[in-house]
């Protein structure tokens, strides 16, 4: 099984059980897609996760895992709020999309572990004593993949990424550059979105 390597803790900020699972979730799409990291702009990740709830450390393990970062326009939260991502590469369409879902079971019996004690009591995880997580890191290595992950082929996936440019005006109002896909037009002249008005 693949561990998530030293630096990752370090980029994430702190020690918790759900990073850790998002790289396996990651990896384990790789595999099954057949893809490497990706090093540019080819391989694209949805997670259905959302905001408000601790479990989106999820998808730090998955950007490392995969290499599909935030930076990279390469994830798309739904925000629907669900322990899911779904991963596309077009290099593999014959095979479709890939659905990733951490079942019912694992997160039932995961919420027993001692760390979501504290964290249900909004104790954040650097201060969570370290056995505690490290007790929850090794619960969740411990369980075989089909108990953590159901996996769903999604055959007729659509997904369109946003076309990349270069082109840039600058903001009638402040003057500052402004990317052409946010330019707004007031009174006939470009605007950047703070400046318009427009939400």
């Amino acid at each position: 099984m693949d561990m998530v390597p030293e630096w990752a803790w370090e980029f994430h900020g702190h020690h918790c059980p759900f990073m850790p699972l998002g790289y396996r979730m990651g990896k384990l799409a790789m595999k099954e897609l057949g893809a490497g990291h990706e090093p540019d702009h080819g391989f694209f990740v949805i997670p259905e996760l959302g905001i408000g709830h601790p479990q989106t450390c999820l998808m730090d393990g998955i950007q490392i895992a995969t290499g599909a970062t935030y930076g990279k326009s390469l994830m798309e939260k739904t925000f629907w709020g669900k322990l899911a991502a779904v991963f596309y590469h077009p290099q593999y369409l014959g095979k479709g999309a890939l659905r990733l879902y951490v079942t019912n079971q694992f997160q039932d019996e995961f919420g027993k572990v001692e760390f979501f004690t504290y964290r249900k009591k909004k104790v954040e995880p650097s201060k969570i004593p370290d056995n505690v997580t490290k007790e929850a890191v090794d619960w969740m290595y411990a369980q075989s993949d089909d108990k953590v992950f159901k996996l769903d082929w999604i055959g007729d996936y659509k997904f369109t990424p946003a076309r990349g440019s270069f082109n840039k005006v600058k903001c009638a109002k402040c003057g500052e550059y402004v990317f052409e896909r946010y330019v707004r037009l007031v009174d006939n002249e470009p605007n950047c979105i703070p400046c318009s008005g427009y939400k």
